[in-house]
This record gives C-alpha cells, structure tokens and sequence, in this order.
C-alpha cells in the first residue's frame, strides 16, 4: 500500500481510496472520460438515499457476455467484470476484474449502450438488494462503510448478501499476481444459501422481467433511453355533421 497526500488516501489494487472524508474514495472522471453522455444514456451521477449499501449485478452483452458486480461505498459504485458470472458453488471461484468506479444511479441502468461507444451492447439488472460486511448487521451505514474500505484495501472482503437471486455470504478476494493487478475472485461461502444449482439459469431481470433478447428488441421503456419515440398518429377528427336544416 502507497501514501498519498491527504488524510486517510492511498493508493491499493491500482486505484486511489479516501476513508472517512466526504468525497468519493475513486473519482468518476475515469468513468465520464470513457463516454460521451450526448451518446449514451448511461447515467452520469447521482446521490445515495438509502440506510443500508446496496449492491447490484448487471448481466452485459458487450463484446463478450459477462457480469458487472458493483458495491456501493462512499457515494459510488465500486465495480468488478466478472466473465463467468457468479456462482452459488462454494467450491467455484470466480475471476472478478476490477473496472473504474460507477455512478450510483446506475444501480438502475438498463437497455443499449449504442454502437461506437463505450462498453456498447446491452444491458439488464440481473440481482439487486443490501449488503453489509460480515457480522456488522445494525451498524450504521458509516461504520459499515469504514469497514468495507478498510477490507477492500486490505484485498480482502467479506460480505452478506441479502438479493432476490444472490443470498447470503461472499468473499471477495484479491489475487493479483499472473492476472494482474486488478484480478480478484468471488467466492460462495458455505451457508444455507449455497447450492450447485447454476443461478445463472435465471437470466431475466428484477426491474424489467426481460431477458438481455427482449431487452434488446424493445429497449424504449428502460432508464435513460435517449431515442426520440416515434410521434403518435394524431387523432383523427370526427367528421362534421351536415347541418340540420329547421323547417320553414
């Protein structure tokens, strides 16, 4: 770990953290130099409201299908691509590759990011809900958070799920070596949520009820949709009765 100016900042895993200030612990501007927003309709901020972080998995039909598995700290969305989804099978682990912090509003991001861009391809919220670390249930959303920071820099956290897919407790652990610096491994603990059954099977989204193919096919409805919808043919007018001619 390497010190940088300011209280509480260093650098970890390739990324700069900030514990206990106001701002972000990794700035946006790696997101917003990715994309041009008069392009795309993925969000460009937004504002925690919530007493518990939450987390969110989007299922991305990019250049390749993968999943992005985002935390909320500190404001953002902390994010990993994890190529071969996640899995209920305490004896699989997961390559997760760390990507630039998210804006939170992207918590709710679906439908098409438009060729030529970014990340282009399709996109939907496969699992959304709560999380906390492990055995911090109750504690107030600060010092949940502090503690995240402080497991995330240590590459090594430990967290409870509570998803409408995704249940229970996970590992998130940094390897780094042969995979980079950025490579981590998601892994099921043994709890009473762990199962063999592939979870990836149920592949439609908790917003919309689409698949990645439906969604593609009518993305209109979705979050940010930036295509003008087609103008609605004007009502037709009643025809003008002829007028009653009153008797002489």
């Amino acid at each position: 770990m390497t010190s940088a100016p300011g209280n509480n900042t260093f650098f970890r895993h390739g990324f700069l953290y900030n514990i206990g200030e106001n701002q972000a612990p990794m700035s946006l501007t790696t997101y917003h130099k990715k994309r041009s927003f008069d392009q795309t309709p993925e969000p460009q901020g937004g504002t925690p409201k919530g007493e518990l972080p939450i987390f969110v998995i989007q299922q991305h039909q990019a250049s390749h299908l993968h999943y992005d598995f985002r935390l909320e700290m500190e404001g953002v969305l902390k994010s990993w691509a994890i190529p071969k989804g996640p899995s209920t099978d305490p004896t699989v682990k997961r390559l997760a590759m760390m990507v630039e912090d998210h804006p939170y509003d992207y918590k709710d991001f679906e439908g098409i990011i438009p060729t030529g861009n970014y990340g282009a391809g399709t996109v939907i919220v496969w699992d959304t809900g709560t999380y906390e670390p492990i055995g911090w249930e109750g504690q107030t959303k600060k010092s949940m958070e502090e503690e995240l920071l402080r497991e995330l820099s240590a590459g090594d956290l430990k967290i409870v799920i509570h998803g409408q897919k995704l249940k229970g407790e996970f590992a998130l652990v940094h390897t780094g070596g042969k995979m980079g610096e950025k490579a981590w491994l998601l892994i099921k603990h043994r709890d009473k949520y762990a199962s063999e059954t592939d979870i990836l099977k149920k592949d439609k989204s908790v917003l919309s009820g689409k698949t990645l193919e439906k969604m593609a096919k009518a993305p209109e409805e979705v979050y940010g949709e930036k295509k003008q919808r087609k103008a609605a043919a004007p009502a037709k007018k009643p025809s003008a009765k002829p007028p009653v001619k009153k008797p002489s």
